[in-house]
């Protein structure tokens, strides 16, 4: 069943240890670096949750009949992915595609997983059970998992297993009857602090040797000796919503999780101790497609703010009619408009594998996420360039409209035809949120590592590609003709 927002919120109330600004806090709903990034999630499920919503972002549960998240959903056919990304699509919308790492996103990688158990019973039936088992229970009770599944930045010369420490890098330190223990550290814990579960896994390449590290668990975020390092808060460093409208809102803050002796009970294990079963989850399963299809449709939300603002920009500038400005707008609906389309041809693109389960379509999803690292940065500088020193030029505050001399010089110097002062000022302060902050800059260095090391992307590009098809029409060019003329096919 869906939740409510309340109900959201009132679940973070675990006395989980997060870390910030030298202290551990134990409520983040109340804490000012984490609570603009929860109430905006509370909204994300207050959508789901409304009845008036129910049809579009929801679907009947399998097991008990009940309205669950349409995030959830296995697909099974075109229509299904369909119906799912007009779900996606509204649950970004709430966002303006600036979480990337929302309630949605996990989801999409447990449905995957949970459609193609077979994989997990490699490693034994329990393990599929288990992932099955987990799957329903998140999906029934509309819980939010985030994950961490890379290894720190510690050595990346030297495997897991070589490190200095053999605990340095996420791994067991000790099997049970009951359970295991698990000790080290991973990260990027994107929304970790306002989760409820952290999916914890590797995603790098592992070698033989490293089979400690080769795991794949859930844990509940207020787990004994779990701990989540947050990074600066940039809600925190807001100086009002008007000034950081973006940043005070949807900052869902990156995280260190270490693990200091925690212990996960064997029904929250779907992959132990196996190196081929840790890199299948994620290649012979239809979860990182899904899991990418989400992100690219969120994507999509925030190309589309990015547009939008160049428009308004212009428009109040009075320059949208110059042809130099309608051709940066331009560019900026071709690549949104492509980013889009990507994702509807995923749907159309799919493949139903033997299990019945659609996978979108390889090819065009890989390629929103090779070409990304490279666009999103020029696309902020389009914007840029639009605004020129608009952006600079403001007000340094929401305070110096309360006094008056400063009030009369603003409405008189910092306005344009039909943009009174506080709402030019207010535009471009958005857009700086958008471009020029910090929060921003957090956000173009996100989708340039997004999906990895751009080269691994491009790699796996190949790998999707039907070169066949490509290298078929040379070869039937190079059949035609000959050094003594055309030939006969």
């Amino acid at each position: 069943m869906t939740r409510s927002g309340k109900e959201y919120i009132e679940g973070l109330r675990d006395g989980r240890r997060v870390f910030i600004d030298g202290e551990f806090v134990s409520d983040v709903t109340c804490h000012p670096a984490f609570q603009g990034a929860v109430e905006s999630i509370a909204r994300v499920y207050d959508l789901a949750h409304d009845p008036a919503n129910a049809d579009v972002m929801t679907y009947r549960s399998p097991k008990n009949g009940e309205p669950v998240n349409r995030s959830f959903l296995i697909p099974r056919s075109e229509d299904d992915l369909r119906t799912r990304r007009i779900a996606l699509r509204r649950s970004a919308e709430v966002t303006l595609g600036l979480m990337g790492r929302g309630p949605e996103h996990v989801a999409g990688f447990l449905a995957g997983w949970a459609g193609r158990q077979d994989v997990f019973a490699a490693g034994g039936d329990r393990y599929a059970d288990n992932i099955v088992r987990f799957y329903e229970h998140v999906r029934d009770n509309d819980l939010y998992c985030s994950y961490a599944i890379v290894p720190p930045q510690i050595d990346r010369s030297k495997p897991a297993h070589q490190q200095a420490d053999p605990h340095l890098y996420a791994g067991v330190k000790e099997e049970r009857e009951d359970g295991i223990v698990l000790a080290g550290a991973q990260m990027l814990g994107t929304g970790a602090a306002i989760s409820d579960y952290l999916i914890l896994s590797c995603i790098v390449p592992l070698r033989p040797g490293d089979e400690d590290h080769a795991i794949s668990v859930a844990i509940p975020l207020g787990a004994e000796g779990l701990k989540v390092y947050s990074r600066r808060g940039y809600a925190e460093a807001a100086t009002s919503l008007y000034d950081y409208p973006l940043a005070s809102r949807f900052d869902e803050t990156d995280a260190l999780i270490v693990l200091d002796d925690v212990f996960v009970p064997w029904e929250h294990v779907f992959v132990y101790r196996d190196l081929d079963i840790t890199s299948a989850q994620w290649n012979r399963t239809p979860a990182h497609l899904l899991g990418n299809n989400q992100a690219q449709i969120r994507f999509s939300v925030k190309l589309d703010l990015l547009a939008g603002m160049a428009k308004r920009i212009a428009e109040m500038n009075g320059t949208d009619a110059f042809p130099p400005v309608r051709g940066t707008l331009g560019e900026l609906a071709a690549h949104a408009s492509m980013v889009s389309g990507l994702v509807y041809a995923q749907e159309q693109n799919c493949d139903i594998d033997e299990h019945g389960i659609a996978w979108p379509g390889r090819a065009e999803c890989y390629t929103t996420m090779t070409l990304q690292s490279e666009f999103y940065p020029k696309l902020l500088g389009l914007v840029r360039d639009l605004c020129g020193g608009g952006v600079i030029q403001l007000p340094s505050s929401a305070a110096d409209y309360g006094h008056p001399e400063a009030r009369a010089d603003l409405e008189r110097y910092v306005q344009s035809p039909g943009w009174p002062s506080e709402e030019r000022v207010k535009l471009l302060k958005l857009v700086w949120d958008m471009v020029g902050s910090e929060f921003a800059s957090r956000h173009q260095q996100y989708e340039m590592f997004y999906a990895g090391a751009p080269f691994l992307v491009r790699s796996r590009m190949t790998q999707m590609y039907d070169f066949d098809r490509a290298t078929a029409l040379v070869d039937r060019a190079l059949a035609g003709y000959g050094v003594n003329g055309p030939q006969a096919a």
